[in-house]
């Protein structure tokens, strides 16, 4: 329990959001208590993703108290023993490590405790709900972008694109990886270089940009997979004397920072991870996995998204799509970086 307490200290917005939640669901009685094992608050998708998860699961009936795994999964792992012992009505897991992750998942399910698993997908062991982004497609419309924006500059697909992965312990950014190369195969003219930001590190980021920047100084268009990337990178480029948009950057989480570089010409393209429909599918399934009720495989309509549940060996699966964020569409209030979560309340699935 001391493990819990030094987490739920360590967790600064967990009592203010928990708050949220019941006011959200003042009128009924709550239906219990879920934890949101959050890898780090390291970025505004993580931090963010504590907001939504706890304002739909309060619509729905739920206080939510999240925990910081602080981008360790010994922690995250000391975290679910502890959280076993409180016997909530569910666990939400955005997992440090997905391999590491696997043990405990399985002590929670052994347990009794249903785990919803969120954004980071889990295919190795059995949950009872997972709500991610569409990750590979993802990365094909991250092709598409880059394809486009080398071919507006040269008059056809071709250049030096080097690509900054976050931590490759995390499937949120091989699968990224695995579709925009797939679809990149497509160009035989374009070279891209791969060197990963350990542990989704920005000052890590910054650096490879500085250093590649040295080695091949000719690189048409830099890919971060995280918005909070591109932050450090744009600072390298400015620092260098580069004017906006003279090396060509794009990201892949749609978070404020991004929206932000893109307003001032850093960042050409940021290709949205639908956080808000990814939190609420959540909520509108938790009733029948606290519940221990069937999940049926079909399309669904989150936050006006089409999604698709899929069962799979490793339970139900939604999945929900992205988009393409540029200068024309930039204020659009659908994208979660602009920081206005839908209005109308979440329906539970029957």
């Amino acid at each position: 329990m001391r493990t819990l307490l030094r987490a739920m200290r360590g967790a600064v917005t967990a009592v203010a959001l928990s708050a949220l939640a019941v006011t959200a669901a003042s009128a009924a009685e709550m239906k219990g208590k879920i934890y949101y094992l959050v890898p780090t608050l390291l970025d505004e998708f993580q931090t963010g993703s504590i907001d939504a998860i706890t304002k739909f699961m309060g619509e729905v009936g739920y206080e939510v108290v999240s925990l910081d795994g602080q981008n360790q999964s010994a922690t995250q792992l000391n975290q679910i023993d502890d959280v076993i012992n409180l016997k909530p009505a569910a666990v939400i897991l955005a997992a440090v490590d997905f391999d590491a992750a696997k043990t405990g998942i399985e002590k929670m399910r052994a347990a009794g405790i249903p785990v919803m698993i969120f954004d980071r997908q889990i295919t190795s062991t059995p949950s009872d709900l997972t709500s991610v982004a569409g990750t590979v497609e993802i990365g094909y419309v991250a092709a598409d972008e880059a394809a486009r924006l080398l071919k507006d500059k040269y008059g056809e697909v071709k250049g030096k694109v080097l690509q900054i992965l976050g931590d490759p312990g995390d499937p949120y950014t091989l699968d990224i990886q695995k579709g925009f190369e797939e679809k990149m195969a497509a160009y035989p003219g374009v070279t891209i270089i791969t060197q990963p930001a350990m542990q989704w590190a920005a000052d890590a980021a910054g650096s490879i940009a500085q250093d590649r920047l040295l080695t091949d100084p000719d690189i048409d268009l830099i890919f971060n997979h995280a918005a909070h990337l591109s932050v450090a990178v744009a600072a390298v480029l400015e620092a260098q004397g580069k004017k906006p948009g003279e090396i060509m950057m794009m990201s892949s989480n749609g978070a404020p920072v991004g929206l932000d570089l893109i307003r001032k010409g850093w960042l050409q393209v940021e290709v949205e991870q639908p956080m808000f429909a990814q939190a609420a599918a959540l909520a509108m399934f938790a009733d029948k996995v606290v519940n221990k009720e069937e999940i049926k495989a079909g399309n669904y309509d989150v936050t006006g998204l089409p999604s698709v549940m899929t069962i799979e060996s490793w339970g139900p699966n939604i999945k929900i799509p992205g988009a393409a964020i540029t200068k024309d569409n930039v204020d659009d209030p659908k994208f979660w970086g602009n920081m206005k979560p839908p209005a109308d309340p979440i329906t539970p699935v029957e």
